[in-house]
């Protein structure tokens, strides 16, 4: 049995699993879950939920398995996966040094940590970093195309 034939029946497991999970939700209601889920009753919905988590760590580690494995075949793409790895570093590290954490209330009364507030504002200064730079490679890449003409 090859690993095609294999990838197929497990996503076939994983599908009728799926199927036969959302035709039990469909059976119980919209209503009686609403019901059920204030009282704190989450039985009807937990096992779709459970078999999406199991689908994603599946697929996490089988995406990082053959990556590794493809790294490994070579020493070059091994030394510039790390060298990406370490750009990516230095750019987490300028975001949360130029982000600042304030305890902040949110609409449901809690209150968000400093340290939750300067995470958020790491991810988003990342965000605009990377953007920023997605950007300025496209354009560099354009520019560089007309002149080479």
């Amino acid at each position: 049995m090859n690993i095609q034939t294999i990838v197929k029946i497990i996503s076939a497991v994983f599908g009728l699993l799926g199927v036969v999970f959302l035709f039990r939700i469909i059976g119980v209601g919209d209503e009686e879950i609403k019901m059920a889920a204030s009282m704190g009753d989450f039985g009807s919905v937990s096992p779709l939920v459970s078999l999406a988590i199991a689908i994603l760590i599946v697929t996490v580690v089988v995406t990082l398995l053959f990556s590794l494995l493809n790294l490994a075949s070579s020493a070059q793409k091994l030394k510039k996966s790390l060298i990406f790895i370490g750009c990516f570093a230095v750019v987490l590290g300028i975001a949360f040094a130029a982000s600042e954490g304030v305890e902040t209330p949110l609409k449901d009364g809690e209150v968000l940590s400093a340290s939750g507030s300067r995470w958020v504002g790491t991810g988003l200064r990342m965000f605009y970093i990377l953007a920023a730079l997605a950007i300025l490679s496209m354009v560099l890449s354009g520019a560089k195309k007309i002149f080479n003409r």
